[in-house]
């Protein structure tokens, strides 16, 4: 059985628990080496440790919630169901860009002490069309997923392959732009796409301080990406439209049509 599939049928009987938190029980079933259960102020880990879920802090401002995101903040804003229109989302409206740094630190690594390049593979990338490979992280079978994603990637119309060959990177040990807070590229989930047809939100501030989206990615490609548990920066009001990281947590609650009204 596929892993998101599979994942999906696991979060459908953790939802008929007593007491289930969807999201949680989708993180727990995203990351299952990883994770081991939660509680209601906790997220337990397979090798026993403990971490605080936080509160949601929807009254913060906004820049001010990106940099002290608590575990259930990264859940406030749900990712969208497959299929959503491409269209410029609401102000603040970034699926997946809430991350507290804790919690990916302890899933993956950190670079800056050397713990992320031990843990990397090659990826063969759309081999078909002169892609050579990429390099992304073991853990949580994120380069296993790359590889499918490539597979289906690398049988597109020929027309399609020049948003994807060449790639604009897999790991780098480096902060978001303007920002103390590591990429997910620091910890080798994420791939950035060819970076000629790549829209970024930075670059399209208007002097209002307003942000005018643009997208140049074609939806065959960014739903191959979400079929694997990668989620996209196009759907960002602050877009980062060559971006895909691994988030299946997300994907699958997008499946279950989370949260239902």
């Amino acid at each position: 059985m596929k892993r998101l599939p599979l994942l999906v049928a696991v979060l459908a009987s953790l939802s008929s628990q007593a007491f289930a938190d969807a999201a949680l029980d989708a993180l727990v079933a995203a990351y299952p080496d990883r994770l081991a259960s939660y509680s209601e102020t906790e997220l337990v880990w397979k090798d026993g440790s403990r971490m605080p879920l936080g509160r949601l802090q929807p009254n913060l401002p906004f820049e001010q919630r990106l940099n002290q995101a608590s575990i259930r903040d990264q859940f406030a804003i749900p990712y969208p169901l497959a299929g959503a229109p491409f269209q410029a989302p609401p102000r603040d409206i970034d699926p997946g860009r809430l991350r507290n740094e804790a919690f990916f630190l302890k899933m993956y690594g950190d670079c800056r002490k050397g713990e992320i390049a031990p843990r990397m593979k090659s990826v063969p990338w759309l081999p078909s069309h002169g892609g050579g490979s990429v390099r992304v992280t073991t853990i949580n079978g994120v380069a296993d997923q790359l590889e499918k994603v490539s597979r289906e990637l690398d049988r597109l119309p020929a027309a399609l392959i020049a948003y994807l060959v060449p790639t604009s990177g897999t790991y780098n040990c480096r902060p978001i732009a303007e920002t103390n807070r590591l990429s997910v590229h620091a910890f080798g989930a994420a791939i950035d796409v060819n970076a000629r047809f790549g829209d970024y939100w930075l670059w399209a501030k208007r002097p209002d301080g307003g942000i005018a989206w643009r997208n140049r990615i074609p939806r065959e490609i960014v739903e191959i990406f979400e079929r694997h548990g990668f989620i996209w920066g196009g759907r960002w009001y602050h877009f980062d439209s060559l971006h895909f990281e691994y988030r299946p947590e997300l994907i699958a609650l997008a499946k279950q049509g989370w949260p239902r009204e």
